[in-house]
């Protein structure tokens, strides 16, 4: 079946976790990716343990499914004008190196828009193309640090914690991906293209903003850590059973009304004036443990199943076996096994994207290094078994 995106061709010039993750939504939903890699080494994610038994990078293998992989030295001039080649053939253009580097290459977007004018240039950056901090360097951690997501995330009595997930690299990615696809609209109603400027450091803070800003813009002092709680709703916390830890989200008046008459404690619901929000958050401290106190003392099984009996929300805390093994999951095939060619059979996320008429595909296997040479230069490009030798050659591809 024809993805959605069947008919649109990407140049992606990206490496490492979030240009990646963008073209492989991409892919998965139908695009044909040409993936560019550095002539010896490769995207360096190739090489980031863990390493299968047929020493491939497994991550590499994950965000990079179903991909064409070509080789190209773009140092050199030749180089450089057969990427030109390549753009002016695509729909897409997607790269994430630090501001400024793809000028010097020659393929700005300033450069490449004159020979492919509806081309959408993605630029993906730590801290994007403009302001005082354009041209730092930065990882996802980097942009954790300042997007102010760590300055929220653990503990009070615990330094500042990084999310698990590299949260900044995959969020850029999938802010990359929408604005690919919204410029890809707005191209088939006016047939122009345009440059895309999505920054980390941005995406991180679009996403802390939504809990974190509201309370300094009316208080002007920034919230801190409160480990798993929820700033304004109580109680909302990770709470430890006799066997392990569940999680319980206690949001409306009509949910606390059935959750204290579960517990036993009727004279907490009884005046519904006083089970109002903003009355509950005042009174955090003495209401968790309330409920941590009777959380402590059953199983997990038996307090969801009770949660569950009430319609309330409720979880156990499942690490990635248990996921991978939950029957919910395992209905939505959202665990697969893609066969690599070198490596065998890979365990791998499965789509997201569950659509009537163009599902995600995630089946397909990510390429090994130089894969599609043959395919991309003679068959798109139009070069001959001999002009390609001659390029193989002179280290150019």
């Amino acid at each position: 079946m024809p993805g959605a995106l069947s008919d649109i061709r990407v140049a992606d010039f990206s490496r490492m976790y979030a240009g990646p993750f963008c073209s492989m939504i991409l892919r998965e939903l139908g695009a044909e990716v040409i993936k560019v890699e550095f002539r010896e080494s490769g995207d360096a994610c190739r090489t980031i343990p863990p390493i299968t038994d047929g020493g491939e990078g497994y991550t590499f293998s994950m965000l990079n499914r179903g991909k064409k992989s070509i080789t190209l030295e773009l140092k050199t001039e030749e180089g450089q004008k057969i990427a030109r080649e390549l753009i002016s053939k695509c729909d897409v253009m997607l790269e994430n190196f630090k501001p400024g580097v793809m000028d010097r290459l020659g393929l700005g977007w300033d450069d490449v828009k004159k020979i492919n004018p509806g081309l959408i240039y993605a630029s993906l950056s730590g801290f994007g193309q403009t302001g005082p901090y354009a041209h730092k360097p930065a990882f996802d951690m980097v942009a954790q640090a300042m997007g102010g997501l760590m300055s929220v995330t653990g503990f009070p009595e615990n330094p500042p914690t990084k999310c698990g997930p590299p949260i900044a690299d995959l969020g850029g990615g999938a802010y990359t991906a929408i604005g690919i696809l919204a410029a890809l609209q707005h191209r088939h109603s006016t047939g122009v293209g345009q440059h895309i400027d999505i920054s980390l450091q941005d995406s991180i803070w679009a996403m802390t903003a939504v809990e974190s800003l509201a309370a300094y813009a009316l208080t002007g002092t920034p919230p801190g850590r409160i480990g798993n709680m929820h700033p304004g709703i109580v109680p909302w916390n990770v709470y430890q059973a006799r066997d392990g830890y569940v999680v319980l989200c206690i949001l409306t008046i009509g949910h606390w009304q059935k959750f204290g008459r579960i517990i036993g404690r009727p004279e907490l619901v009884e005046d519904p004036d006083q089970c109002a929000m903003v009355l509950r958050v005042g009174r955090r401290a003495e209401l968790d443990g309330i409920v941590a106190a009777w959380v402590k003392d059953r199983t997990i099984a038996e307090i969801v199943q009770m949660m569950d009996e009430a319609e309330l929300p409720c979880s156990p805390v499942l690490d990635t076996a248990q996921v991978v093994n939950d029957p919910h999951m395992k209905s939505r095939e959202m665990t697969v096994e893609v066969e690599q060619m070198i490596s065998g059979p890979l365990k791998m996320p499965g789509t997201v994207f569950k659509m009537s008429e163009t599902p995600g595909d995630p089946y397909n296997p990510a390429p090994f290094l130089g894969e599609h040479n043959g395919e991309v230069y003679t068959e798109l490009l139009g070069y001959s078994e001999e002009k390609l030798g001659e390029l193989m050659n002179k280290e150019i591809v």
